[in-house]
């Protein structure tokens, strides 16, 4: 890739707008938390583990070891924040159940196990 001599580079307040601009976002991003409820941004970040277990078990093969780590991840938020995770907090058990079930079946034993002996 070449560059094109007539391109402008950036100057120093280009990039000190930028820098400007950035820092604006940051914080209006900051203030949206601010005025979040924790449960829904906990909430949030559950829902992000359950995708993340549920990319590994659906892997061909699947990816055990690190679908564990997620699931354990998730179980362990879930278990520690008991009763405080407000109306997302069912859906969230729910969605650990569903794991676990998929993992067994994903699993070598669930192959062994439908086998004839």
């Amino acid at each position: 890739m070449t560059s094109n001599p007539n391109q402008e580079k950036p100057s120093y307040t280009d990039k000190t707008n930028e820098s400007a601009s950035t820092d604006i976002h940051l914080e209006q991003l900051r203030m949206e938390l601010l005025a979040s409820s924790p449960e829904i941004i906990i909430a949030n970040h559950c829902f992000g583990l359950f995708e993340l277990a549920a990319l590994y078990l659906s892997e061909n093969p699947p990816r055990l070891i690190p679908a564990t780590l997620a699931i354990d991840a998730l179980a362990g938020l879930a278990d520690a924040l008991k009763g405080r995770l407000g109306g997302q907090e069912q859906e969230i058990r729910d969605g650990i159940s569903q794991l676990r079930l998929a993992f067994i079946q994903v699993s070598p034993l669930a192959d062994q196990a439908a086998e004839p002996s």
